[in-house]
């Protein structure tokens, strides 16, 4: 999977976000993209996604050699963000159960297989809505993770998660890592730390006019 991003640009009312990046991602590699909060990681990471429209410029998906149209994309990537829902009303069985018919789980695991990776074994029956912020966080980054997806894209991936959780992140995402895109967006190293390419945010931000 390759994403290739051409004088991108995005802007809410008259304030620019970010202007002129031109960026490509290359399946095989990850990327952390870098900057402090509210500098824009979100938002681009969003507009990869396709959950969010640039203002200006060019985002090409191409797969295999073949360009994948826009309103498909969703069918290879998987994203995980603090500001992404569960479906609180099921189980954890259900949730699996609910998501694994749109996204499969990569090598053919069951939904207790990656029950069991997530380290959830005790609360499959339980409802999602009375998982803990962590156990929630957990859950969403297994979902993404594990799903059977070229691009893996992880905003702020360690939110709520304690010292045991951001360990188990680290150790999910370095065996799950070969042969896809992956980006991270953070600013916290230790989220992006595995990451062989760097691109700041900030260096495409437009100056305000004096």
């Amino acid at each position: 999977m390759q994403v290739s991003l051409t004088d991108l640009g995005k802007r809410y009312n008259y304030e620019w976000i970010f202007r002129n990046l031109t960026y490509t991602f290359e399946s095989g590699t990850s990327y952390a993209i870098l900057g402090h909060n509210g500098s824009g990681k979100s938002t681009l990471l969003t507009i990869i996604a396709g959950h969010n429209l640039a203002s200006e410029g060019a985002l090409v998906y191409t797969s295999g050699g073949r360009i994948v149209a826009a309103d498909n994309a969703y069918r290879h990537l998987s994203l995980t963000a603090p500001y992404l829902e569960l479906v609180e009303e099921f189980t954890l069985l259900e949730m699996l159960g609910f998501h694994t018919q749109f996204k499969p789980l990569r090598h053919n695991l069951s939904n207790l297989d990656l029950i069991d990776r997530m380290g959830l074994q005790r609360s499959k029956n339980k409802f999602v809505k009375d998982f803990s912020s962590g156990m929630k966080q957990r859950l969403k980054l297994g979902l993404a993770i594990y799903s059977n997806s070229a691009m893996l894209l992880l905003d702020e991936p360690t939110t709520n998660l304690d010292q045991e959780g951001v360990a188990w992140y680290q150790e999910h995402v370095e065996q799950n890592k070969q042969g896809r895109l992956v980006i991270v967006g953070s600013n916290i190293q230790h989220e992006y730390s595995f990451c062989e390419q760097q691109l700041r945010i900030s260096d495409y931000h437009v100056m305000p006019r004096k």
